[in-house]
């Protein structure tokens, strides 16, 4: 997936097989467990944050619908820039 294509904070959406809509709060997050690293983490909407068993870590890829995409403005552009500079300089 290209950094670009990333929903901002905000968006809530819809996963596939799901029976809750979620709010995304943030962007390349990594499951401290495992290691591995998740396009989004998000919560339960309109709920938001109820603990750490209310969070969830998922992929562009398994988002069926965009319900209401996040605000946007110069700085979110200026970080999607540097995060796109970091993943195309990253060596793994």
């Amino acid at each position: 997936m290209d950094i670009k294509d990333l929903l901002p904070i905000g968006s809530v959406i819809w996963l596939r097989d799901s029976k809750h809509a979620l709010m995304i709060y943030g962007v390349k997050q990594q499951n401290l467990e495992t290691g591995e690293e998740y396009d989004y983490i998000g919560v339960l909407y309109p709920e938001g944050n109820m603990g750490e068993n209310s969070q969830f870590l998922f992929m562009h890829k398994d988002i069926e619908k965009v319900i209401f995409r996040g605000f946007e403005d110069e700085s979110r552009q200026d970080f999607i820039d540097k995060l796109s500079e970091f993943y195309a300089n990253r060596i793994d």
